[in-house]
Protein backbone atom coordinates (compact mmCIF):
# COMPACT_ATOMS: atom_id res chain seq x y z
CA UNK A 1 0.00 0.00 0.00
CA UNK A 2 1.34 3.26 -0.65
CA UNK A 3 0.91 6.96 -0.11
CA UNK A 4 1.66 9.34 -2.51
CA UNK A 5 2.20 13.21 -1.73
CA UNK A 6 1.08 15.70 -4.74
CA UNK A 7 0.78 19.31 -5.22
CA UNK A 8 -1.84 21.44 -6.63
CA UNK A 9 -0.45 21.10 -10.30
CA UNK A 10 -1.55 17.50 -10.25
CA UNK A 11 -0.14 14.47 -11.81
CA UNK A 12 2.20 16.91 -14.00
CA UNK A 13 4.19 17.07 -10.47
CA UNK A 14 4.45 13.41 -9.79
CA UNK A 15 7.16 11.42 -10.94
CA UNK A 16 6.88 9.00 -13.85
CA UNK A 17 7.04 5.92 -11.19
CA UNK A 18 4.60 7.60 -9.49
CA UNK A 19 2.03 8.25 -12.43
CA UNK A 20 2.34 4.63 -13.06
CA UNK A 21 1.93 2.92 -10.08
CA UNK A 22 -1.40 5.11 -9.48
CA UNK A 23 -2.16 3.72 -13.13
CA UNK A 24 -1.70 0.35 -12.32
CA UNK A 25 -3.25 -0.04 -8.65
CA UNK A 26 -6.70 -1.23 -8.35
CA UNK A 27 -8.44 1.27 -5.58
CA UNK A 28 -7.30 5.44 -5.47
CA UNK A 29 -7.98 7.03 -2.17
CA UNK A 30 -7.95 10.63 -1.97
CA UNK A 31 -9.89 13.82 -1.12
CA UNK A 32 -12.20 14.93 -3.62
CA UNK A 33 -9.62 17.28 -5.23
CA UNK A 34 -7.12 15.27 -5.68
CA UNK A 35 -9.19 12.62 -6.96
CA UNK A 36 -9.88 14.96 -9.75
CA UNK A 37 -6.61 15.36 -10.93
CA UNK A 38 -7.10 11.51 -12.49
CA UNK A 39 -10.31 11.72 -14.80
CA UNK A 40 -9.22 9.07 -16.81
CA UNK A 41 -8.61 6.75 -13.72
CA UNK A 42 -12.22 4.49 -14.12
CA UNK A 43 -10.91 1.39 -11.35
CA UNK A 44 -12.48 1.93 -7.90
CA UNK A 45 -12.07 5.02 -6.02
CA UNK A 46 -12.33 6.32 -2.41
CA UNK A 47 -13.10 9.53 -1.12
CA UNK A 48 -11.16 10.66 2.17
CA UNK A 49 -14.12 12.64 3.73
CA UNK A 50 -15.20 12.98 7.57
CA UNK A 51 -13.68 10.73 10.20
CA UNK A 52 -10.87 8.14 9.46
CA UNK A 53 -12.11 5.44 11.40
CA UNK A 54 -14.37 3.73 8.94
CA UNK A 55 -11.82 4.21 5.94
CA UNK A 56 -9.03 3.10 7.95
CA UNK A 57 -11.05 -0.15 9.06
CA UNK A 58 -12.23 -0.72 5.28
CA UNK A 59 -8.40 -0.16 4.67
CA UNK A 60 -7.24 -2.71 7.11
CA UNK A 61 -9.08 -5.06 5.14
CA UNK A 62 -8.04 -4.62 1.58
CA UNK A 63 -5.86 -7.07 -0.07
CA UNK A 64 -5.57 -5.21 -3.67
CA UNK A 65 -3.40 -2.92 -4.80
CA UNK A 66 -4.19 0.97 -3.36
CA UNK A 67 -2.59 4.18 -3.68
CA UNK A 68 -4.20 7.13 -1.29
CA UNK A 69 -3.20 10.12 -3.01
CA UNK A 70 -2.59 13.43 -0.09
CA UNK A 71 -1.48 16.86 0.37
CA UNK A 72 2.04 18.19 -0.14
CA UNK A 73 4.30 15.75 2.72
CA UNK A 74 2.08 13.05 3.90
CA UNK A 75 4.30 13.25 7.14
CA UNK A 76 3.84 17.28 7.50
CA UNK A 77 0.69 17.87 9.56
CA UNK A 78 -0.49 15.18 7.06
CA UNK A 79 -2.41 11.74 6.98
CA UNK A 80 0.56 9.38 6.96
CA UNK A 81 1.95 9.82 10.75
CA UNK A 82 -1.83 9.10 11.84
CA UNK A 83 -2.47 6.17 8.85
CA UNK A 84 1.38 4.92 9.14
CA UNK A 85 0.69 3.54 12.53
CA UNK A 86 -1.92 1.04 11.56
CA UNK A 87 -1.79 0.24 8.10
CA UNK A 88 1.43 -1.04 5.99
CA UNK A 89 2.51 2.04 4.33
CA UNK A 90 5.31 3.08 1.83
CA UNK A 91 5.17 6.55 1.69
CA UNK A 92 6.18 9.32 -1.33
CA UNK A 93 6.39 12.81 -0.41
CA UNK A 94 5.88 16.01 -2.47
CA UNK A 95 7.37 18.95 -1.69
CA UNK A 96 5.12 20.24 1.41
CA UNK A 97 3.55 24.13 1.52
CA UNK A 98 6.39 25.55 3.68
CA UNK A 99 8.83 24.43 1.28
CA UNK A 100 7.24 26.10 -1.45
CA UNK A 101 6.09 29.18 0.20
CA UNK A 102 10.03 29.88 1.47
CA UNK A 103 11.48 28.78 -2.01
CA UNK A 104 8.49 31.62 -3.50
CA UNK A 105 10.49 34.29 -1.09
CA UNK A 106 13.48 33.03 -1.82
CA UNK A 107 14.59 32.46 1.66
CA UNK A 108 16.18 29.90 3.62
CA UNK A 109 13.69 28.05 5.87
CA UNK A 110 15.99 25.53 8.14
CA UNK A 111 15.82 28.71 10.83
CA UNK A 112 12.27 28.99 10.80
CA UNK A 113 9.68 27.82 13.68
CA UNK A 114 6.64 26.06 11.88
CA UNK A 115 2.94 26.43 13.31
CA UNK A 116 0.23 25.10 12.54
CA UNK A 117 -3.14 27.11 12.60
CA UNK A 118 -5.07 25.25 10.32
CA UNK A 119 -8.40 23.60 12.23
CA UNK A 120 -6.89 24.76 15.61
CA UNK A 121 -6.96 27.69 17.75
CA UNK A 122 -4.91 30.73 17.61
CA UNK A 123 -4.96 30.73 21.64
CA UNK A 124 -0.88 30.95 22.82
CA UNK A 125 -0.12 31.77 19.58
CA UNK A 126 2.10 35.05 20.75
CA UNK A 127 3.72 33.36 23.37
CA UNK A 128 5.18 30.56 20.88
CA UNK A 129 6.38 33.10 18.18
CA UNK A 130 7.57 35.71 20.38
CA UNK A 131 10.97 36.68 19.78
CA UNK A 132 11.41 34.56 16.63
CA UNK A 133 13.19 36.16 13.95
CA UNK A 134 11.43 33.56 11.39
CA UNK A 135 7.94 31.86 11.48
CA UNK A 136 5.84 29.79 8.77
CA UNK A 137 2.28 29.78 9.62
CA UNK A 138 -0.44 26.73 8.07
CA UNK A 139 -3.69 28.72 8.18
CA UNK A 140 -7.42 27.95 7.42
CA UNK A 141 -10.55 30.44 6.72
CA UNK A 142 -10.97 31.24 10.65
CA UNK A 143 -6.99 31.61 11.10
CA UNK A 144 -6.79 33.97 7.53
CA UNK A 145 -3.77 35.81 7.25
CA UNK A 146 -6.06 38.98 7.93
CA UNK A 147 -7.17 37.35 11.34
CA UNK A 148 -3.44 36.75 12.11
CA UNK A 149 -2.58 40.28 11.39
CA UNK A 150 -5.03 41.60 13.45
CA UNK A 151 -4.06 39.13 16.37
CA UNK A 152 -0.41 40.38 16.10
CA UNK A 153 -1.07 43.82 16.31
CA UNK A 154 -3.26 43.61 19.32
CA UNK A 155 -0.19 42.03 21.26
CA UNK A 156 2.03 44.89 20.24
CA UNK A 157 4.23 42.48 17.52
CA UNK A 158 4.70 45.03 14.91
CA UNK A 159 8.27 44.11 14.68
CA UNK A 160 6.60 41.64 11.72
CA UNK A 161 6.12 42.09 8.40
CA UNK A 162 4.04 39.29 5.81
CA UNK A 163 4.89 36.97 2.87
CA UNK A 164 1.55 35.05 1.70
CA UNK A 165 2.01 32.34 -0.62
CA UNK A 166 -1.59 31.83 -1.62
CA UNK A 167 -2.71 28.60 -4.58
CA UNK A 168 1.07 27.62 -4.37
CA UNK A 169 1.65 25.21 -8.01
CA UNK A 170 -2.05 25.81 -8.54
CA UNK A 171 -3.57 27.83 -11.65
CA UNK A 172 -4.51 31.15 -9.65
CA UNK A 173 -0.77 31.13 -7.49
CA UNK A 174 -0.01 34.35 -5.82
CA UNK A 175 2.54 35.58 -3.68
CA UNK A 176 2.92 38.71 -1.62
CA UNK A 177 4.77 40.55 0.28
CA UNK A 178 2.71 42.48 3.41
CA UNK A 179 2.63 45.07 5.97
CA UNK A 180 0.41 44.04 9.26
CA UNK A 181 -1.47 46.74 8.08
CA UNK A 182 -1.30 45.68 4.31
CA UNK A 183 -2.20 42.32 4.95
CA UNK A 184 -4.98 42.98 7.43
CA UNK A 185 -7.05 45.34 4.54
CA UNK A 186 -6.13 42.63 1.93
CA UNK A 187 -8.17 39.36 0.55
CA UNK A 188 -6.76 36.05 0.23
CA UNK A 189 -7.95 33.04 -1.58
CA UNK A 190 -8.49 30.10 1.32
CA UNK A 191 -5.39 27.91 0.35
CA UNK A 192 -2.20 29.79 1.52
CA UNK A 193 0.85 30.00 4.09
CA UNK A 194 1.78 33.52 5.62
CA UNK A 195 5.63 33.97 6.57
CA UNK A 196 6.59 35.77 9.23
CA UNK A 197 9.98 37.69 9.51
CA UNK A 198 10.91 40.05 12.23
CA UNK A 199 12.35 43.68 10.00
CA UNK A 200 13.54 44.64 13.82
CA UNK A 201 15.10 42.51 16.40
CA UNK A 202 13.02 42.02 19.45
CA UNK A 203 14.18 40.10 22.40
CA UNK A 204 11.94 37.97 24.45
CA UNK A 205 11.69 39.06 27.93
CA UNK A 206 13.77 36.98 30.49
CA UNK A 207 12.73 35.10 34.06
CA UNK A 208 11.86 38.25 36.58
CA UNK A 209 9.64 40.62 35.19
CA UNK A 210 9.69 44.17 37.17
CA UNK A 211 6.75 44.23 38.90
CA UNK A 212 6.53 48.33 37.67
CA UNK A 213 5.84 46.48 34.54
CA UNK A 214 2.33 45.06 35.61
CA UNK A 215 -0.94 47.43 35.53
CA UNK A 216 -2.00 46.65 39.07
CA UNK A 217 -5.17 47.66 40.89
CA UNK A 218 -5.02 51.13 42.16
CA UNK A 219 -4.76 52.81 44.79
CA UNK A 220 -4.23 50.18 46.68
CA UNK A 221 -1.26 49.06 44.73
CA UNK A 222 0.98 46.02 45.27
CA UNK A 223 -1.90 43.23 45.00
CA UNK A 224 0.90 41.02 42.88
CA UNK A 225 2.88 38.30 43.33
CA UNK A 226 6.85 40.30 43.93
CA UNK A 227 9.52 39.32 41.52
CA UNK A 228 11.54 37.86 44.06
CA UNK A 229 9.01 35.27 45.15
CA UNK A 230 7.49 35.07 42.01
CA UNK A 231 10.79 33.87 40.30
CA UNK A 232 10.99 31.37 43.33
CA UNK A 233 7.65 30.12 42.59
CA UNK A 234 8.46 29.48 39.15
CA UNK A 235 11.51 26.95 39.61
CA UNK A 236 8.88 25.44 42.48
CA UNK A 237 6.55 24.86 39.91
CA UNK A 238 9.05 22.66 37.46
CA UNK A 239 7.58 24.56 34.20
CA UNK A 240 8.48 22.41 31.24
CA UNK A 241 7.93 23.66 27.70
CA UNK A 242 5.00 21.99 26.82
CA UNK A 243 3.23 22.15 30.47
CA UNK A 244 -0.31 23.09 31.28
CA UNK A 245 -0.43 25.84 33.96
CA UNK A 246 -3.18 26.71 36.36
CA UNK A 247 -2.73 30.03 38.23
CA UNK A 248 -5.50 30.47 41.32
CA UNK A 249 -5.65 33.93 42.37
CA UNK A 250 -4.06 35.54 39.56
CA UNK A 251 -4.61 39.24 40.39
CA UNK A 252 -2.51 40.76 37.77
CA UNK A 253 -1.31 37.84 36.19
CA UNK A 254 2.39 38.28 36.90
CA UNK A 255 2.57 33.95 37.78
CA UNK A 256 0.97 33.19 34.79
CA UNK A 257 2.48 35.57 32.34
CA UNK A 258 5.57 34.17 33.01
CA UNK A 259 4.28 30.67 33.57
CA UNK A 260 3.41 31.29 29.72
CA UNK A 261 6.64 32.44 28.89
CA UNK A 262 8.35 28.94 30.35
CA UNK A 263 5.07 26.59 28.95
CA UNK A 264 5.42 27.96 25.42
CA UNK A 265 4.17 25.00 23.67
CA UNK A 266 1.71 24.02 26.43
CA UNK A 267 -1.17 26.27 27.76
CA UNK A 268 -1.83 28.62 30.92
CA UNK A 269 -5.39 28.67 33.03
CA UNK A 270 -5.98 31.57 35.38
CA UNK A 271 -8.98 32.32 37.47
CA UNK A 272 -9.04 35.80 39.25
CA UNK A 273 -12.70 36.53 41.55
CA UNK A 274 -12.11 40.42 41.28
CA UNK A 275 -13.69 42.18 38.38
CA UNK A 276 -11.06 44.62 38.11
CA UNK A 277 -8.03 42.45 38.83
CA UNK A 278 -8.97 40.19 35.90
CA UNK A 279 -9.18 43.42 33.26
CA UNK A 280 -5.89 44.29 34.80
CA UNK A 281 -4.65 40.90 33.98
CA UNK A 282 -6.47 40.82 30.46
CA UNK A 283 -4.37 44.05 29.87
CA UNK A 284 -1.13 42.69 30.90
CA UNK A 285 -1.28 39.58 28.56
CA UNK A 286 -1.35 42.17 25.73
CA UNK A 287 1.66 44.29 26.92
CA UNK A 288 3.93 40.71 28.02
CA UNK A 289 2.75 39.54 24.26
CA UNK A 290 1.30 36.21 26.23
CA UNK A 291 -2.29 34.58 25.30
CA UNK A 292 -3.86 32.54 28.04
CA UNK A 293 -7.24 32.03 29.10
CA UNK A 294 -7.86 33.92 31.90
CA UNK A 295 -11.54 33.92 33.62
CA UNK A 296 -13.83 35.77 36.21
CA UNK A 297 -14.89 33.24 39.09
CA UNK A 298 -13.96 32.28 42.87
CA UNK A 299 -11.91 28.71 42.93
CA UNK A 300 -12.55 25.67 43.01
CA UNK A 301 -15.94 26.84 40.98
CA UNK A 302 -14.71 26.90 36.98
CA UNK A 303 -12.08 24.77 37.69
CA UNK A 304 -13.67 21.72 35.61
CA UNK A 305 -13.53 24.32 32.29
CA UNK A 306 -9.83 23.43 32.71
CA UNK A 307 -7.29 20.66 31.27
CA UNK A 308 -5.90 18.70 34.19
CA UNK A 309 -2.40 20.48 34.95
CA UNK A 310 1.07 19.38 35.52
CA UNK A 311 1.50 22.79 37.78
CA UNK A 312 -0.86 24.46 39.85
CA UNK A 313 -0.03 27.98 41.76
CA UNK A 314 -1.99 28.95 44.63
CA UNK A 315 -1.67 32.95 45.37
CA UNK A 316 -4.94 32.77 47.47
CA UNK A 317 -7.52 30.35 48.91
CA UNK A 318 -10.57 32.81 49.75
CA UNK A 319 -10.79 30.70 52.87
CA UNK A 320 -12.18 27.48 51.42
CA UNK A 321 -8.64 25.81 51.77
CA UNK A 322 -9.77 22.06 52.25
CA UNK A 323 -12.28 21.92 49.19
CA UNK A 324 -9.53 24.14 46.61
CA UNK A 325 -6.90 21.52 47.74
CA UNK A 326 -9.02 18.37 47.31
CA UNK A 327 -10.24 19.62 44.03
CA UNK A 328 -6.25 20.65 42.77
CA UNK A 329 -4.64 17.49 43.81
CA UNK A 330 -7.40 15.37 42.70
CA UNK A 331 -7.13 16.76 39.52
CA UNK A 332 -2.97 17.63 39.19
CA UNK A 333 -1.07 14.86 36.76
CA UNK A 334 1.33 12.13 38.44
CA UNK A 335 4.42 13.60 39.60
CA UNK A 336 2.80 17.12 39.38
CA UNK A 337 3.69 20.04 41.33
CA UNK A 338 1.20 22.36 43.65
CA UNK A 339 2.76 25.79 44.89
CA UNK A 340 1.55 28.17 47.67
CA UNK A 341 2.22 31.45 48.70
CA UNK A 342 1.12 31.66 52.14
CA UNK A 343 2.08 34.47 54.63
CA UNK A 344 0.34 32.83 58.09
CA UNK A 345 1.84 29.89 60.49
CA UNK A 346 -1.90 29.22 61.41
CA UNK A 347 -2.33 29.02 57.42
CA UNK A 348 0.73 27.18 56.89
CA UNK A 349 -0.25 24.60 59.53
CA UNK A 350 -3.54 24.07 57.38
CA UNK A 351 -1.94 23.42 54.42
CA UNK A 352 0.52 21.56 56.09
CA UNK A 353 -2.28 19.19 57.17
CA UNK A 354 -4.62 18.83 54.04
CA UNK A 355 -1.92 18.16 51.66
CA UNK A 356 -0.05 15.73 53.82
CA UNK A 357 -4.07 14.20 54.36
CA UNK A 358 -3.82 13.79 50.30
CA UNK A 359 -0.42 11.58 50.06
CA UNK A 360 1.41 14.31 48.34
CA UNK A 361 5.04 14.84 49.56
CA UNK A 362 5.34 18.70 51.34
CA UNK A 363 8.64 20.48 51.25
CA UNK A 364 8.34 24.66 52.71
CA UNK A 365 10.79 27.49 51.67
CA UNK A 366 10.73 30.35 53.86
CA UNK A 367 11.66 33.59 52.41
CA UNK A 368 12.63 36.82 53.64
CA UNK A 369 14.26 39.31 51.27
CA UNK A 370 15.49 42.94 51.83
CA UNK A 371 15.78 45.10 49.29
CA UNK A 372 18.20 47.76 49.02
CA UNK A 373 16.86 51.59 48.82
CA UNK A 374 18.75 54.64 48.85
CA UNK A 375 18.76 57.13 51.69
CA UNK A 376 19.95 60.56 50.52
CA UNK A 377 23.87 60.13 49.70
CA UNK A 378 23.37 56.24 51.52
CA UNK A 379 22.21 52.76 50.89
CA UNK A 380 19.54 51.18 53.22
CA UNK A 381 17.63 47.77 53.51
CA UNK A 382 13.79 47.75 53.20
CA UNK A 383 11.98 44.04 54.19
CA UNK A 384 9.39 42.62 51.78
CA UNK A 385 6.71 40.59 54.51
CA UNK A 386 8.16 37.05 54.70
CA UNK A 387 6.38 34.53 53.20
CA UNK A 388 6.16 30.65 52.98
CA UNK A 389 6.47 28.92 49.51
CA UNK A 390 4.93 25.36 50.60
CA UNK A 391 5.27 22.94 47.61
CA UNK A 392 3.15 19.94 47.25
CA UNK A 393 4.13 16.81 44.69
CA UNK A 394 1.40 14.35 43.95
CA UNK A 395 2.77 10.87 43.76
CA UNK A 396 1.61 8.61 40.87
CA UNK A 397 -0.25 6.90 42.91
CA UNK A 398 -2.63 9.61 44.36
Amino acid sequence: MKMIGIGDNGAEGLLPQYTNWIDECDVLVGGERHLQFFPEFKKEKKVIKGGLSVLTAELQQETRNVVILVSGDPLFYGLGSVLAKKLPLEIYPYTSSVQLAFSKMKESWQDAYIVSLHGRSIKGFAQRIDGRKKIAVLTDEMNSPQAIATYLKRFGMTEYDAFVAENLQGENERCRFFTLDEMEQSSFFPLNVVVLKQRVSVERASIGISDDAFLQRKPDKGLITKKEIRTLCLQELGIKENSIVWDIGTCTGSVAIEASKMAREGAVYAIEKNDGDLKNCLENQLKHRTDFVAVLGKAPDRLDEFPDPHAIFIGGNGGNMEHLLQTCISRLQPNGRLVMNIATIENLAEALQHLKALGCEVTILQVQISKSKPILNLTRFEPLNPIYIVTARKGKES
